[in-house]
């Protein structure tokens, strides 16, 4: 099964973002993919402010971007875009990282008034960096996600039915693009 990197750039430690990727994190697991978390919030800050491109971090991160099939991109809404850390790191990675990669954008915040975020301000960068596929992302309310002293979620049930046919949608086009890429590379 194609190996997806589950990205989240909040800042906060007890993040619902964060809380959310890694509940879906567990749901792409069962079915079959290799996940890799990359909470950008754990890159050096230095290195993503001083746009250190050389750092082993940042050129960590870079790798597996490079190795992933497919990236799920989750970010809280400040300011009706996407947060500053999350930015941060896009503007580290090289500019065609996600030439290939199926992409999932994903978003939280506190009001509906927010929920254009993905379309107007993380989905065209994302575009700009190469993106292969980026499905249709989901915005879920801040209210709609319960995150415990384990780092556990628990999504809403209306928010948990809606997320995974977003998530089942993005398994199937990362699966069915795996394929047609490793049937294209054998003809």
């Amino acid at each position: 099964m194609p190996s997806i990197l589950s990205v989240s750039g909040s800042p906060s430690v007890t993040s619902r973002t964060t809380g959310l990727l890694r509940h879906l994190d567990d749901r792409f697991r069962l079915q079959g993919h290799d996940v890799t978390a990359l909470d950008v919030r754990t890159l050096p800050a230095d290195a993503l402010l001083g746009a250190d491109f050389s750092h082993p971090a940042i050129v960590r991160a870079a790798a597996l971007f490079e190795a992933a099939d497919g990236v799920v991109i989750g970010t809280p809404v400040y300011k009706a875009a996407y947060s500053g850390l999350l930015k941060a790191l896009l503007d580290l990675l090289p500019q065609y990282a996600l030439t290939g990669k199926t992409v999932l954008p994903l978003a939280t915040g506190g009001s509906t008034a927010h929920v254009l975020a993905i379309d107007y301000a993380l989905r065209p960068v994302l575009s700009s960096m190469g993106a292969a596929h980026i499905v249709p992302g989901w915005f879920v309310l801040d209210k709609d996600i319960s995150v415990g002293a384990d780092g556990t979620a628990v999504v809403a049930p209306a928010s948990a039915e809606a997320l995974t046919g977003v998530t089942d949608a993005f398994s199937a086009a990362l699966s069915g693009r795996r394929r047609t890429t490793v049937l294209a590379s054998t003809a």
